[in-house]
């Protein structure tokens, strides 16, 4: 059996960019249920920023992870 298809659209992987997005925002959400008990979260200036890019730094490496040279 084959897996599901992938193709590049403008550069990127179709499929496969939408499963790091995911990660990303998984990561990004279970960050955030840890730095809430541990007071971390109360310390940030700029939350969501702060969150948004541990998403997509953890979006970016499991795509090198997985999908990179």
């Amino acid at each position: 059996m084959r897996g599901a298809p992938a193709f590049p659209l403008v550069g990127a992987y179709f499929p496969d960019w939408m499963l790091c997005a995911m990660i990303g925002i998984g990561a990004s959400l279970l960050l955030r249920a840890l730095f809430l008990p541990v007071g971390i979260d109360a310390v940030l200036g700029f939350r969501l920023f702060t969150y948004v890019a541990l998403g997509v730094v953890s979006g970016l490496v499991a795509w090198l992870a997985w999908f990179g040279p």
